[in-house]
């Protein structure tokens, strides 16, 4: 049970069991489409007349639309409904160190268009650069259906981010601290914008973009890229903590003993699993020493391709991977685990040796088995991150008490 927060409540009004009830058809139709309204009264256990103001409403304010018949044994085929996608648009933004990406994206997670300029490693010079390619963007959609259906901006960084005031409050591998990186944003584009750490946005990826983790609510999302972070799920709501900084496991340290960490302690989970991390296994043995490091993309195909070097580096991520999961599932026993990151892409060289670390520095045979998947969108889970982060509060459910 979840006690009230006489701290931080909204009343109830006699509105709220209409809000309530619309948000359960808009997610029951999310998860369950094509459904037909004969089907979404059966899971609801009401008459299907109860339905019909919710549906209508859903349909005319562009949230539902109505997508074909299905075969029925008799009588009228019934009219099946989804959640309109393809002409609701995000602008998504992913902040890394080395580049920063812009693109045009669907609710469906389609990505209509995609540029990219170099990251500052000044904040004010980054959010000016931004400024420009979003309000470039933004004037050459207008009147274009993508245009007229853009919602919002939603905003990824590699760091820790306070959500109600949209700053970045400390992005190590940026070298930020306290950015107000929203407002800046927000005050030239006239749009809603979002900014989140990298690894909550892709957790909300997992838990609202349409047709993807069917009833499991209680999950971590953890991202290998540049850095390590942890995007908590559990009951279906993210955990962001008393100061919004819950999931920093990449900044636990697995060895006081070992490599600087960007954020300047030792043997952080970072320091041994991150792009870099990796990268420097391969480029700093006695024969692989180059003086232009290889992509972490480059490593994996040549692990792939069964070069030794390679082959070595890409297999210790995966131990290190999983000596930090065994600590993330100690702590919060998830039921289940997805990886999002440039190494997934070579999960089955990897898979066997996370398998193998999580179940030597766990206790339980439950926690041994825990699920663990690769996100198969590699190349734009971030980008799909930062558009979950506008979309998702269409589907959330009202806050009361």
């Amino acid at each position: 049970m979840r006690k009230i927060n006489t701290r931080s409540f909204r009343l109830a009004t006699r509105a709220t069991p209409r809000e309530v009830n619309r948000q359960i058809v808009l997610n029951l139709i999310r998860e369950f489409q094509p459904i037909s309204r004969a089907e979404l009264a059966r899971r609801m256990n009401v008459r299907r007349a109860a339905l019909t103001a919710i549906v209508r409403d859903l349909i005319s304010a562009g949230d539902v639309e109505e997508t074909g018949t299905a075969i029925a044994a008799r009588g009228r085929r019934p009219t099946l409904m989804r959640i309109r996608t393809t002409d609701r648009t995000a602008i998504a933004v992913d902040v890394r160190p080395g580049a920063t990406a812009v693109a045009l994206v669907d609710f469906g997670g389609k990505v209509i268009e995609r540029t990219s300029f170099d990251t500052p490693a000044d904040p004010e010079q980054l959010s000016v650069a931004l400024r420009s390619v979003l309000r470039s963007m933004i004037d050459r959609l207008a009147g274009s259906p993508a245009g007229d259906g853009l919602q919002g901006i939603g905003i990824v960084v590699p760091g820790m981010v306070d959500k109600r005031t949209g700053r970045v409050l400390y992005a190590p591998r940026l070298g930020w601290r306290d950015v107000p990186l929203r407002d800046a944003i927000a005050s030239v584009t006239g749009l809603q914008v979002y900014v989140e750490s990298a690894p909550i946005a892709c957790a909300l990826a997992r838990l609202w973009s349409v047709g993807r983790t069917r009833t499991v609510n209680n999950f971590v999302y953890v991202s290998v890229s540049d850095g390590v972070g942890v995007g908590i799920v559990n009951r279906g709501e993210v955990l962001r903590g008393e100061t919004h900084t819950a999931g920093e496991f990449g900044h636990v340290s697995l060895d006081p003993n070992g490599p600087i960490c960007a954020c300047g302690k030792r043997g952080c989970w970072e320091a041994f699993a991150s792009n870099a991390a990796t990268i420097t296994r391969y480029t700093g043995g006695p024969t692989q020493k180059r003086k232009v490091s290889p992509t972490v993309e480059e490593i994996v195909r040549r692990a792939k391709q069964r070069e030794d070097a390679a082959l070595e580096a890409v297999v210790e991520t995966g131990r290190q991977i999983g000596r930090g999961l065994a600590a993330v599932v100690s702590a919060l026993n998830p039921k289940r685990i997805y990886i999002g990151g440039e190494v997934t892409a070579a999960w089955e060289l990897i898979e066997g040796p996370i398998r193998e670390e999580l179940t030597k520095n766990t206790l339980t045979e439950a926690a041994h088995t825990t699920p663990v998947y690769p996100d198969e969108k590699t190349e734009v889970y971030r980008l799909l991150g930062a558009v979950a982060l506008v979309a998702a509060p269409g589907f959330a459910a009202p806050r009361v008490g």
